[in-house]
């Protein structure tokens, strides 16, 4: 297996290769068609699947929408990359998208990892790259180097993992914290340097810092070094099915610190894994709340649950949504559908309102948004506040 995995990972990075070498910025398509080719490299299976499907479904929604009156008389044509929650797979759809498909943009991944893995071959061969929901800085800018084709339609975990140590202090009033991450990811890492210097500047003390490996289960051993440090607040910066898994064991051991995490929690799988009474006393900071009362927020949750038979859109849905009108409202701009003017266009972004708040990016291609604090009750989402930046 470990074989197989190094083989097909070499072919990829020789095709990618090939792709940097000779493709450029050639992709043009729609330009004398009736359709723009629009590329989504996403987790639509794998461990993270719930976040790739919430994005796609706010895509196609979007989609709906966007196509019924086209782009200039065009319609967006979408091409779907698996990439299975894997960073080489991400690497190859990237390859594929672009050298294949002759994409003029693709929006993905849903993860900063699966996000970064695509960012080289986007830079090399001038194809705007838009991830939904992947908050790590470095996506971006990378030691003070602009990735020029690159963008986002979320905020940064520094701002994220801010708002979560102030929200701990300030609100929660507690002194001190444990941190638990996934030291295999690096938005768990990013979120987690982001809350200790911004909780640590509040006057805060980390106690206790622990482990764990994606696809890990059984955490009762960190849990139980946490335990013994009894700290007044846990920040748990991870992604839904390990975070589910934790939550659900510290609360059987007898921890009843109120714990929080960021956007990476946001899947109907959590509740599932977790439990609703393991998940009350936890928060999160998120992109958007579906029980916002602006009127924008408020229509797209009804066009959501009347496309999806009722279901409520969280923020992947939203992020996905507005990912692709933030695209076709560049496109339109541009004029055309070339992969450099369309970069230009996005760069040049400042006052589209989105769903998830109004669209300003400052010089690293980051939005400056709002974010929300979101509490669980009894399996539920509350909207507990807002905070702007």
């Amino acid at each position: 297996m470990r074989k197989k995995r190094l083989a097909g990972l070499f072919m990829s990075l020789m095709v990618a290769a090939g792709v940097m070498a000779g493709c450029n910025s050639s992709n043009t398509s729609g330009d004398g068609d009736k359709t723009i080719k629009v590329g989504a490299n996403l987790e639509l299976s794998g461990g993270v699947a719930s976040y790739g499907q919430s994005i796609e479904e706010g895509i196609q929604l979007a989609l709906d929408e966007i196509n019924k009156e086209g782009i200039d008389g065009k319609k967006i044509e979408l091409v779907k990359f698996d990439n299975k929650s894997d960073a080489a797979e991400a690497t190859s759809g990237t390859t594929k998208l672009i050298s294949q498909d002759k994409v003029v943009a693709i929006i993905g991944a849903a993860t900063s990892t699966n996000t970064l893995a695509q960012v080289q071959i986007a830079e090399k061969n001038k194809i705007p790259l838009l991830t939904p929901t992947g908050t790590n800085p470095t996506i971006t800018n990378k030691d003070g180097v602009l990735s020029d084709f690159v963008f986002r339609t979320c905020f940064i975990d520094p701002f994220q993992g801010t708002v979560a140590a102030n929200f701990a202090s300030k609100e929660l009033k507690v002194k001190n914290a444990a941190i638990i991450i996934d030291s295999s990811s690096d938005y768990a890492k990013g979120l987690a340097s982001a809350f200790q210097t911004a909780f640590e500047a509040n006057g805060g003390k980390i106690i206790k810092e622990e482990a764990y490996i994606a696809k890990d289960t059984d955490f009762n051993a960190i849990l139980t070094n946490i335990k013994s440090a009894n700290p007044e607040f846990i920040f748990l910066p991870g992604y839904y099915e390990e975070v589910g898994l934790i939550i659900k064991q510290a609360r059987a051991l007898g921890i009843e610190a109120p714990i929080m995490g960021g956007d990476g929690w946001d899947s109907p799988k959590l509740v599932e894994i977790a439990g609703n009474d393991p998940l009350n006393n936890t928060f999160i900071t998120n992109h958007y709340s579906s029980g916002d009362s602006d009127p924008k927020v408020q229509d797209f949750v009804k066009a959501f649950e009347a496309k999806y038979n009722g279901k409520s859109p969280d923020a992947f849905n939203a992020l996905g949504y507005d990912s692709l009108y933030f695209l076709a409202d560049a496109i339109k701009r541009a004029g055309s559908a070339d992969p450099e003017k369309i970069q230009k266009a996005l760069a040049e972004t400042d006052g589209l309102s989105l769903v998830s708040g109004t669209m300003k990016l400052d010089k690293n291609h980051d939005p400056i948004k709002s974010a929300v604090i979101l509490e669980y009750k009894n399996g539920k989402q509350e909207f507990n506040t807002k905070v702007n930046p």
